[in-house]
């Protein structure tokens, strides 16, 4: 057979199309490997210590244990899977809990209030050993506008802390400050916090930054503020002897000239382009984004429709990019009215009537945002965190059982069409899979030994790639 395009002509034009491909693939890299916290917790830079985290999490563990003191009350608050079935008293609970102890792993899965029971003492063995992923030490909302003299010293102080924090081995695997903005009226102060708070860090520490340090640069409106917040890493980076790229930074979308400009484009591209490859996150700011909308006080809430809006966007504009996306934080604290240890029995139920109705509000906030695909968000009081882990781990763990016999068999017939040769164009659906059990092992909603029950490799889920898992399996 005689084909009528020459060899000489078809490299003329598939050497014009492989640049042009592999630029593409320069920009759209696909999701990164490493680890991406599930939260951030945002902190005032004035109460910052090295031993926040800790604190926090002590303050989390102690809100889960008084408000739900077993597995039964905690599905019930959650409404979690079978929660129709569960105990209604404290003994029976206790019962139930002792009987699980010597049921068979099969009998136990089917056993409608276990579901409850798995997800309850995930999440109590989080908040015993890290309660807090990332923490952000804020000089702008959460410390506000106050004196450039006590600005100065809090960016000393929170530096100092922080060096100790690495010395005891006390910080969160992911730490970082939020400066303000780089506006034209806030730039300045911006810039100053910054340059204190590393100089001083460097200098605490010979050198040394926290692992997983990051900036987060508010209410980026135009890329050139971007580009301005590099050149100040570069020149710090000079002025402080380190190797050139070692900050990174974070931005935040929280007005609408982020999602749309004055030409009626997307920016985030151009934001990402202007921080030379330093930009890791991109987190949503929810009651900024909602008041530049005109919502008002009211409704301005993690699932109005103008957020899903601009996360849709903003997931499009970003997918495949390695940025990490962020959605934003519930303001309804679980913190009940009555304070103090000796509360009557009224003023205790007061309580926990308050905690559980904002835990529940909190908990489908977070639902609502790994639904729409966004895996991270903010906390902005320990009492928050049992409600994090209760909606990422039943996210998860109520797909679970059913997506291992899937990817499993999805994976052999799979690799057999490829194998004999036939036709197979469902990737799109195994790379699918394949995301659940990634998101769901970074979470720590499955162990490494669950993720193995797919009869993949850790390599192979690790890879992040269908076609990789099926090219070695021919």
């Amino acid at each position: 057979m005689k084909l009528s395009i020459s060899t000489t002509a078809k490299d003329q034009v598939f050497t014009k199309l492989q640049k042009a491909n592999q630029a593409f693939q320069e920009i759209y890299k696909g999701d990164r490997i490493e680890r991406q916290p599930i939260h951030t917790v945002y902190g005032g830079a004035n109460l910052f210590k090295h031993t926040t985290a800790t604190s926090l999490g002590k303050k989390a563990l102690s809100a889960f244990t008084t408000y739900a003191p077993n597995f039964a009350v905690f599905g019930q608050v959650f409404q979690l899977k079978g929660h129709e079935s569960l105990p209604q008293t404290d003994m029976d609970a206790a019962i139930l809990a002792e009987a699980f102890g010597s049921m068979i792993e099969e009998e136990r899965q089917t056993h409608p209030a276990y579901f409850s029971y798995q997800v309850y003492h995930k999440v109590l063995a989080k908040l015993q050993s890290e309660a807090v992923e990332d923490f952000r030490i804020d000089f702008e909302d959460g410390f506000g506008n106050r004196s450039n003299e006590e600005e100065d010293e809090t960016a000393m102080r929170a530096a100092r802390e922080v060096a100790i924090g690495m010395e005891k081995g006390s910080l969160p695997a992911f730490i970082g400050i939020r400066i303000k903005p780089f506006t034209e009226d806030m730039k300045e102060r911006g810039l100053r916090t910054l340059d204190l708070f590393v100089s001083t860090l460097i200098g605490e520490t010979g050198g040394k930054l926290p692992t997983n340090f990051v900036v987060m640069l508010p209410k980026v409106t135009i890329p050139e503020q971007v580009t301005a917040l590099v050149e100040c890493f570069e020149l710090l980076e000079e002025a402080l002897s380190l190797p050139h790229g070692t900050l990174k930074m974070e931005m935040m979308v929280e007005t609408t000239q982020s999602i749309l400009d004055k030409d009626g484009i997307n920016p985030l591209m151009r934001f990402i382009d202007a921080s030379q490859e330093r930009c890791i996150a991109m987190h949503f700011g929810t009651y900024d984004y909602t008041a530049s909308c005109g919502i008002t006080a009211q409704y301005q809430e993690m699932d109005h429709p103008v957020c899903d809006f601009a996360h849709h966007v903003t997931k499009v504009a970003l997918a495949h990019t390695g940025i990490w996306l962020s959605d934003g934080a519930t303001n309804t604290m679980p913190i009940g009215p009555h304070r103090g240890e000796e509360l009557t029995e009224k003023q205790a139920d007061e309580n926990k009537a308050v905690v559980h109705r904002a835990w529940k509000k909190g908990y489908d906030h977070i639902r609502h945002s790994l639904w729409n695909g966004y895996y991270q968000g903010w906390d902005l009081n320990p009492n928050q965190l049992p409600m994090r882990y209760a909606a990422v781990y039943a996210f998860f763990l109520e797909s679970y059982t059913e997506a291992v016999p899937r990817l499993r068999t999805f994976v052999e017939k799979a690799a057999q069409a490829t194998l004999i040769g036939d036709v197979f164009d469902d990737a799109a659906t195994g790379q699918g899979l394949l995301n659940f059990f990634l998101k769901a092992l970074n979470s720590g909603a499955i162990s490494e030994e669950e993720v193995l029950a797919t009869g993949l490799t850790l390599e192979e889920i690790r890879s992040r790639s269908f076609k990789f898992i099926l090219e070695n399996r021919r």
